[in-house]
């Protein structure tokens, strides 16, 4: 038991950082620096796309729907691999493997944000809609200023819940052997080769508390917003 756990101390620096200090993050730095990268691709740009279908009907709103359900058919692990050998075709260089991971992730993510908008949008009375439109709103002006808030704040829960997928979804850079937690945590594995079980299981408890602390840092900020000022 004790020289399991001397295998997590010993290493421990190299699980959460990775080598920073030779200008390469890894680990548990940079599985959190790929979930905070992608969702600030991913939701911003999923929003924008929900607000798109739901303004414009017809071929806009169709080829927006086919393309998410295209990519929300697809396992991740493919659109990883596409993106790995077709963004160098495309530019002509070699990106960095979190560069590209993390597009993958946002390309990903941003179909399921999508739709999760396009629900809450969808959700909201019906005579709201009417009234601004009554009341000398444009389009776009109803969207902004009355609908589009409402709708995040109800969305608010299936966001958590796909930035908690997103955050667990990095550990599928191993593939490319993009240094994240899960791939360095399988070096040290195949450097000492003795417990295993201990390794993973520190892994699995990591990825469950950034999750634990996402979900309850966005419930706590959620407290304070409905505190009423004094």
């Amino acid at each position: 038991m004790i020289a399991s756990i001397t295998v997590i101390t010993d290493n421990l620096e190299y699980l959460l950082l990775g080598r920073t200090a030779q200008g390469e993050p890894g680990g548990v730095l940079l599985s959190v620096l790929m979930t905070l990268g992608a969702a600030l691709l991913a939701f911003p740009g999923g929003i924008a796309l929900a607000c798109c279908a739901w303004r414009f009907n017809g071929w806009p709103r169709r080829l927006l729907f086919v393309w998410a359900e295209l990519i929300r058919g697809i396992p991740l692990i493919f659109v990883i691999f596409w993106l790995w050998f077709l963004l160098p075709a495309l530019t002509g260089a070699d990106l960095p493997g979190a560069v590209t991971v993390t597009l993958a992730l946002a390309w990903f993510t941003s179909a399921s944000v999508m739709y999760s908008t396009l629900a809450a949008l969808g959700a909201l009375p019906k005579g709201q809609y009417e009234a601004a439109l009554a009341g000398g709103f444009s389009s776009l002006q109803l969207l902004r200023w009355v609908l589009l808030p409402q709708a995040l704040r109800n969305a608010l829960p299936s966001y958590v819940g796909l930035m908690i997928a997103l955050l667990k979804d990095t550990s599928l850079a191993f593939i490319v052997n993009v240094p994240e937690l899960t791939t360095v945590a399988g070096q040290v594995n195949s450097r000492v080769q003795v417990y295993p079980a201990a390794l993973f299981i520190f892994t699995g408890l990591v990825y469950y508390l950034l999750c634990c602390l996402l979900e309850q840092s966005v419930k706590q900020w959620q407290r304070r917003r409905s505190l009423p000022a004094n």
